[in-house]
């Protein structure tokens, strides 16, 4: 559409404007309202435009009716991923704790069909909503406070025009018209894609390169192709080479197109530069396939290059081996799942529930071309100009996120009116480093620094088509600086190692990861990977030795807090019921319990609870020889007191029988002589454990590769075992006499609960045993703790607790006659 065309429409509005204008009180839109293909609701709003279908159907125009709706067809995928991908920036920005952190971002997003006539509607619809009416004024706020698009440099054109007087922004990703650099038309103009005028110079380079000097020339009759094309003939001269033929079409001239292909049928060149549309080349690769013309190298440029559609069964006998620029491979962490999986479950969903029914969504009604597009992700590895959609979404972002002055303690000043002319200053300032490390910022014409790759149609051995980069243009760095580099094999980053390839030269090898443990920190000296030390391990780039972590038991992690609180729990239960005997030790029941050996067992077992603490705790010299002679002493304290009352109880029973003098051989003297001969006997254990061969902290690095244990080594693992048969031995003889006197008669026998508690302590030492063995790290100490916990427990319930029971809830039942059983 020419500027004299664009200019008559606008008048048209106008006047058609203040002419309702004057007859109606209100504002309101002269036809029907357009309604966004993709929208969503944000305290601000970006636009966009995208020619998500290729084909339009002009309806009949009698002038007698209100013509009906442009109808749509064709789905162009590439442009349905822009949308998708300017979705998935949105989404990404709204929530980001950083970037404008209590602002969210809305979207209207329109289809404007590859049409210009369909991209007027589009950006009216923007600038003014679809509100039927705006009150009395018309004078007001856009709809939108920015424009990304449109893909073609004459749409964009069109959109920039007529966006300009309002000095609404419009950032396109894939407009590169050098004819857009131009501030004085386009002032509120900006791109994430460098304009023409590189490219153009590039292309005459690149023929230069290879020595072809005779070369045609065919581009689209459009901005795009015309300047592009323009630009490229004057560097061509100045480089020296000669071009054939200058041809050009639009794709709604199939005769033009027809003696396109007729000329570079006759022609002598065999290098065609083709500065077209992705849609212009399209329609001249299916022609050239139908007239079987091949043979050509092919030039292109970034609008076709890497185009998936133009990929065709046929395609390659004709533009097999093309060379041309492209734009880089979008390389953003988390679009491919949106575009392949959340878009279709957030931004598209097909289907919402009516009741106890689904019913399909509006948007899936109208658009079913789109839905069938669903589960197709062959092209999602081979995007490219999604990265520029990405990086205008995150430019208007950082333009507003600076407008409202946002921080992250306070957010997001909202009382501050953006206006879109403050947006375009602001974008003139904006400077960032996206995700995937690329710098954004534009240059005084509004657009991006000229990057590209040089990329080659080959065939792979499986009969695709690859699209492999054998280069790279980058128009920032000083010309003849950076020499090339020919290699047979990139060298090997660090944390790699290098592996000849059979039956090649040296030169070639491939780039293994080190195994784990080991590193290569040097990019030349990669051929092997060496060892950490051995208390160091590789980190996750497998390029340093990082110390390893220490594992132990401690009092601040989860199960360290669970044993100190069952142990002080335990001690506190012990002293509660020390407390309750001494105030009743004059009652018949604490008497005839002997009274001196309950004080006894109840102290032993305070410290047996307490002895589980140092188990806990970074191990040390003195705490790995402590935790286990306190364990064996106290619990052979323990045992011992316990075996004593089960002797006096058995003596006690003998002592009933006519004739018997057998008490006055286990009087209270005896009692305390055998308590301390068998504690002394463990005492001279742990005493010759600790001379010969003590415990002692040490490193387990042989259990985890990755970790250090540090434990308790046993030094002597007889004296261990040593100590804990001795508690096992004075058990077991306690649990058998306690079993001979169970069913003596007396109404309260204790010997019937020293036998549950021996049987408790028996059963909770013998299956420590193999859980303690097969504990891994600090679980064997917590199994050990635990075993300690479980047994004291036991012996304190089974013995002490039905005495309390009696002397707290039943003491009518603590009387000589009760026990004697004459009551």
């Amino acid at each position: 559409m020419s500027p004299v065309i664009t200019r008559l429409i606008f008048v048209v509005i106008l006047f058609e404007f203040r002419l309702a204008q004057e007859e109606a009180p209100l504002c309101q839109l002269l036809g029907s309202p357009e309604f966004p293909l993709l929208t969503k609701k944000g305290d601000v709003t970006i636009g966009g435009a995208f020619s998500i279908h290729s084909k339009i159907t002009q309806p009949p125009l009698s002038f007698t009716e209100k013509p009906t709706r442009l109808t749509c067809s064709s789905v162009n995928l590439r442009e349905f991923r822009f949308a998708q991908t300017m979705i998935f920036a949105i989404e990404e920005i709204n929530k980001s704790d950083f970037l404008l952190p209590n602002v969210s971002i809305g979207y209207r997003i329109y289809d404007n069909c590859g049409s210009t006539l369909s991209s007027m509607r589009a950006v009216m619809a923007l600038m003014n909503g679809d509100e039927w009416t705006a009150g009395k004024s018309c004078s007001g706020q856009s709809a939108v406070h920015a424009i990304i698009g449109e893909s073609e440099s004459s749409s964009t054109i069109v959109l920039s025009r007529t966006t300009g007087p309002f000095k609404i922004p419009v950032i396109s990703h894939s407009a590169t018209c050098e004819c857009l650099s131009s501030r004085k038309e386009y002032p509120s103009f900006f791109r994430t894609i460098a304009s023409d005028f590189y490219q153009s110079r590039a292309l005459a380079q690149l023929v230069k390169h290879f020595s072809w000097t005779w070369v045609g020339a065919v581009n689209s009759d459009s901005d795009y192709g015309n300047n592009g094309m323009a630009i490229f003939l004057t560097a061509a001269q100045e480089e020296g080479v000669c071009v054939e033929y200058t041809e050009k079409f639009h794709r709604a001239e199939p005769e033009k197109l027809m003696k396109v292909v007729e000329v570079i049928r006759k022609s002598t060149a065999q290098v065609i530069v083709g500065f077209l549309a992705h849609v212009e080349m399209n329609n001249l690769l299916e022609q050239l396939s139908l007239h079987n013309i091949t043979g050509r190298q092919f030039i292109g440029v970034e609008a076709w290059i890497t185009a998936d559609s133009l990929v065709t069964p046929t395609s390659f006998s004709v533009l097999g081996g093309s060379l041309g620029f492209a734009v880089q491979k979008a390389n953003i962490s988390g679009l491919d799942d949106f575009l392949i999986k959340d878009f279709w479950e957030r931004a598209f969903k097909c289907n919402e529930r009516n009741g106890d029914s689904m019913t399909e969504t509006a948007p899936c009604k109208e658009n079913h071309d789109l839905v069938e597009l669903k589960d197709y992700n062959d092209d999602v590895t081979e995007l490219r100009y999604s990265i520029n959609i990405y990086k205008a979404i995150y430019a208007v972002a950082y333009s507003l996120h600076s407008m409202l002055k946002c921080s992250n303690s306070q957010g997001c000043d909202k009382s501050v009116k953006v206006t879109p002319w403050q947006v375009v200053e602001s974008l003139k300032q904006v400077n960032f480093t996206i995700k995937n490390g690329d710098q954004v910022w534009f240059d005084s014409t509004g657009a991006a620094v000229a990057r590209y790759e040089v990329v080659n149609w080959q065939r792979g051995s499986d009969g695709s088509v690859h699209f492999k980069p054998v280069g790279y243009y980058d128009a920032s760095l000083p010309r003849g600086t950076e020499l090339p580099l020919s290699v047979c094999s990139e060298s090997c980053h660090p944390g790699t190692r290098k592996v000849l390839q059979k039956g090649k030269p040296v030169c070639c090898y491939d780039c293994l990861p080190c195994a784990e443990g080991e590193i290569s920190n040097s990019n030349r000296y990669s051929n092997r990977c060496k060892k950490c030390p051995e208390e160091y391990w590789s980190n996750q780039n497998r390029d340093a030795c990082i110390p390893k972590n220490v594992e132990f038991l401690s009092f601040t992690e989860v199960m360290g807090k669970i044993l100190t609180f069952f142990t002080l729990f335990g001690s506190l239960l012990t002293l509660i019921v020390a407390t309750l005997f001494v105030i009743n030790k004059d009652t018949p029941l604490v008497k005839a319990n002997n009274s001196e050996l309950s004080f006894l067992l109840l102290f032993s077992l305070t410290l047996c609870f307490l002895c589980s603490l140092t188990f806990i705790g970074r191990p040390s010299e003195w705490s790995c020889m402590l935790r286990h002679t306190a364990f064996g002493i106290t619990f052979v304290l323990c045992i011992s007191c316990v075996l004593g009352k089960t002797i006096v109880v058995l003596m006690a029973f003998r002592a009933t029988l006519p004739g018997s003098n057998v008490m006055k051989w286990f009087g209270p003297t005896q009692q305390r002589l055998s308590v301390l001969a068998f504690t002394l006997i463990q005492v001279v254990i742990c005493i010759l454990w600790l001379t010969i061969n003590p415990p002692f902290p040490f490193k387990n690095m042989s259990h985890y590769k990755e970790k250090i244990i540090l434990e308790c080594a046993l030094g002597s693992p007889i004296g261990f075992w040593a100590v804990l048969g001795y508690i096992g031995l004075l058990a077991v003889l306690c649990f058998v006499l306690a079993f001979l006197a169970r069913k003596l008669p007396d109404n309260f026998n204790e010997a019937k609960f020293i036998t549950f508690s021996m049987l408790i302590f028996c059963a909770v030492w013998v299956t420590f045993i193999p859980a303690y063995v097969s504990s891994p790290g600090k679980f064997t100490v917590a199994v050990e703790v635990f075993a300690i916990l479980a047994s004291s427990y036991g012996l304190l319930f089974c013995i002490f607790a039905p005495k309390c029971f009696i002397i707290v809830l039943k003491p009518e039942l603590n009387t000589k006659k009760h026990l004697m059983g004459k009551a």
